[in-house]
Formats: C-alpha cells, sequence, structure tokens
C-alpha cells in the first residue's frame, strides 16, 4: 500500500502524524510511503530525516493525496483538502464528526473510508488513540487557565498556587476522565485548591484514592456545577461523550454569576463544547470575553506543544496505521470490532451512529456496509 501524510493545514497546527520511525516501520512492512515536503518541520524533523528513514518527498499535497492510498493526518480535514479525498481512498485521522456538518457531508459526497481516532476503541473500552492528545490538553488546560488568569490577559490577577498568606486559586473540573485527571493532577502539583466533577461513583472513589490533599471529588449534577462555577477563578470542561457532541453542563446564564475575570478553558471544543458560549478559537486569537469571563476555547491545543504531541500521538497510532496499511479497513473491522468503531464514514454512509444522531442524517450500520 502506499501510504500519505500530507502537512497539516490547520491554522497552527504543528504536529504531524507520521514520525521518521513510522516511516522505517512501514517500509520494512512492504509498503511506500509519500511525504510532502516540510511536513515535519513543525514537530522538528526535517525531511532528511524522513527520506533516510525511506520516504518518498512529495512538493505538494496534491501529490500526495493523488498517489496515496490511504492518508495519515492529525487533524480533520478542511476546506481544500475535501476534493483532494477521493472515492475508497482510506483517510485516518481525527475527524470529530458531530461538531462539522460541513466535515460530515464532504466526506459523505468524496466516498472515502474515514477512521476517526477518537473512537477507536480496545477490548477494555478505552480510546486509546485520544488519550496521548488528551493528556497534553489536560496539563495544557492548566498552563493556559493560569496564564490567562492574569490581568494583562483579562484575568482575575489571581496565582494559581497562591503564596503564604494568600490562598491559592479555587480549580474546577468537570469531567472525570483522561483530560480532567491531568488537569486535577497539574492544577493540584501547582498547589490550587482543586475540585473535580464526574457523573461516574467508580471513577470519583478511584480518583479520591489516587489524587493529593488539595483534590476533592464532587458527584457532578446541574447544582454542584452551578455552585462550583459561582466560586471557581478557573473552570476546565473536560466532558467527553464518545464520538458525540459534548452535552452543554455550564449555560449562558451561569457567566452572570461567576467571578469577574474567571477563566473558563474547554477543552471539549472540539466535539462542539459543553459551554454554551464556547465557540472555537485559535492559538493566533485564543480568548475573548463574555458577561466579564474569559473564554479559552483553542480546539486544537496539542498543535502548540508540536513535537511532544507529534510524538506521543504517533506512539499510539503507528501499530494501527500498520496493520491498515497490511490489512485493509474492511478486513481490519471484521477481524477487531473495537477498531471498526472508529469508522465513522464508508462508501457515502455514515456508520458511526452518534454522529448520525447530530445531524439527524440516515445511520447505516457498518455490517450493511462492509
Amino acid at each position: 500500500m502506499r501510504v500519505g501524510i500530507p502537512k497539516e493545514i490547520k491554522r497552527h497546527e504543528y504536529r504531524v502524524a507520521m514520525v521518521p520511525a513510522g516511516v522505517d516501520a512501514l517500509v520494512r512492512a512492504g509498503h511506500e510511503v509519500v511525504v510532502e515536503k516540510s511536513a515535519g518541520v513543525g514537530s522538528g524533523i526535517q525531511d532528511e530525516e524522513f527520506v533516510n528513514a525511506g520516504a518518498k518527498m512529495l512538493d505538494s499535497p496534491d501529490e500526495v493525496f493523488e498517489a496515496a492510498d490511504m492518508i495519515v493526518k492529525v487533524k480533520e480535514p478542511v476546506g481544500p483538502e475535501y476534493t483532494r479525498i477521493r472515492e475508497g481512498q482510506t483517510v485516518f485521522t481525527y475527524f470529530h464528526f458531530a461538531a462539522d456538518r460541513p466535515l460530515t457531508q464532504a466526506m459523505i459526497d468524496n466516498g472515502s473510508t474515514c477512521v476517526a481516532y477518537e473512537t477507536i476503541e480496545d477490548t477494555q473500552g478505552r480510546l486509546p488513540l485520544l488519550t496521548p492528545m488528551s493528556e497534553v490538553a489536560g496539563r495544557m488546560a492548566v498552563q493556559q487557565g493560569a496564564k490567562f488568569l492574569e490581568i494583562p490577559m483579562m484575568g482575575r490577577g489571581i496565582l494559581l498556587g497562591g503564596i503564604p498568606g494568600v490562598p491559592p486559586a479555587h480549580v474546577v473540573v468537570i469531567g472525570g476522565g483522561v483530560v480532567g485527571t491531568n488537569a486535577a493532577r497539574l492544577a493540584a502539583g501547582l498547589g490550587a485548591n482543586v475540585f473535580i466533577l464526574d457523573v461516574n461513583l467508580d471513577r470519583l472513589r478511584y480518583l479520591d484514592e489516587i489524587m493529593p490533599e488539595n483534590v476533592t471529588t464532587l458527584f457532578s449534577t446541574a447544582y454542584s456545577i452551578r455552585e462550583q462555577a459561582r466560586q471557581c477563578d478557573l473552570l476546565v470542561g473536560a466532558v467527553l461523550t464518545k464520538g458525540a457532541r459534548a452535552p452543554q453542563l455550564v449555560p449562558r446564564s451561569l457567566l452572570s454569576e461567576m467571578k469577574n475575570g474567571s477563566v473558563i478553558v474547554d477543552v471539549a471544543i472540539d466535539q462542539g463544547g459543553c459551554v454554551e458560549t464556547a465557540k472555537p478559537t485559535t492559538h493566533e486569537e485564543p480568548t475573548y470575553v463574555v458577561d466579564g469571563v474569559v473564554h479559552y476555547c483553542v480546539a486544537n491545543m496539542p498543535g502548540a506543544v508540536g513535537r511532544t504531541s507529534t510524538f506521543g500521538l504517533t506512539n499510539a497510532t503507528l501499530p494501527y496505521a500498520i496493520k491498515l496499511a497490511n490489512q485493509g479497513a474492511v478486513a481490519m473491522a471484521k477481524a477487531d470490532p473495537g477498531f471498526a468503531l472508529g469508522i465513522n464514514v464508508m462508501k457515502g454512509k455514515v456508520t458511526y451512529k452518534p454522529v448520525a444522531d447530530a445531524f439527524g442524517m440516515p445511520y447505516t450500520p457498518l455490517e450493511e456496509v462492509l
């Protein structure tokens, strides 16, 4: 199989979908890898490194998409890439379809096989290809939240960990999954008073056991979210519904009750956001203010730390990419039910129900398409 690695074109996206070690592994398995020139520069990987690993460098994205049987990316296709993808081509990347109807329709129209990192499950029901970027995003949420609490950034002027004689920040994390756990741990390590909310009691018991003393676990309800939001300096939205649009848990009406200059970091923005007033922003213009509350809603947060994110992501995606190249999407889906959940769109059909439900589109079970 010929595998194509284009340069990411989403604004301020510095990751690349394959590292030289991945190219080497695919070539050793008998496949050909074509990489767009300068695709790895944002992650500190030079073209020469790809060439030395066995890749063929191509000058333009058009050449890469035209040459490849399978495209491996980091972020969902955007604008110009819609028409570069062709019928029968496999695209392996983060899609987050449920938050983007035009993307979904474009992939239906072009007849490609869309394998979404974020909905592939392992044998224990975990999301192995979402986990590394969730780890990055959770830690970055606190890092960015701490920065935007500074007065020059329109924040309250709060130091997250406080100092002797001055209390630390009150940090609220909604969601106790990978993002929330990493956010809570980092905020606690900086000395903040952290409150983490979730609806899963078993998960709360686990978090209560592993977290330091300055982390309090709370059962998540509309009431508890409202009470915590009123008190918080930093609120991290870390809610995940597999493959579906995130539930809106922080309504617009609540913002007027929050502290002026408090900060919301909505990590769920890739799936539509869990805050009613959240809208996607960029690293160039990361924040906006609504009712005195600073909103940070960058849709590709891990892209800012391209090198760490690229190596963390490809550690997880490479085994799947090799199997896909060896077997093809159809055979792999038949052999691995967890991988089959990653096929969201195939042959013009939506094969992942939460995506179909998000837009009221027809849903076709994957078995029928296969």
